[in-house]
């Protein structure tokens, strides 16, 4: 087990993914990719991102009321990530 969780996207979708769990949320379709963690503290993420025809920008992203709507622990799933990194297939 790690104790730091992996952020990307594909099409339509942004993936957080931390061991055996992967959670996949609607985002927009001119994402092209996130590119930086700029911060994590516990569930809010800062990243930078890049979208279709634009230059990167500042994005954040709240996990605390996906996890709750996926009737998720937010307290135990959170606490053991201690880092946050993204990572695409070559």
């Amino acid at each position: 087990m790690h104790n730091y969780a992996i952020l990307r996207n594909s099409g339509e979708y942004t993936i957080f993914q931390f061991n055996n769990q992967i959670i996949r949320f609607v985002t927009s379709s001119k994402l092209e990719r996130y590119t930086k963690v700029i911060e994590w503290d516990h569930g809010y993420l800062v990243v930078m991102a890049k979208y279709r025809n634009l230059d990167e920008v500042e994005e954040y992203i709240d996990l605390i009321p996906i996890l709750q709507n996926l009737y998720y622990d937010t307290d135990a799933f959170l606490e053991p990530i201690k880092e946050v990194r993204i990572e695409y297939a070559a």
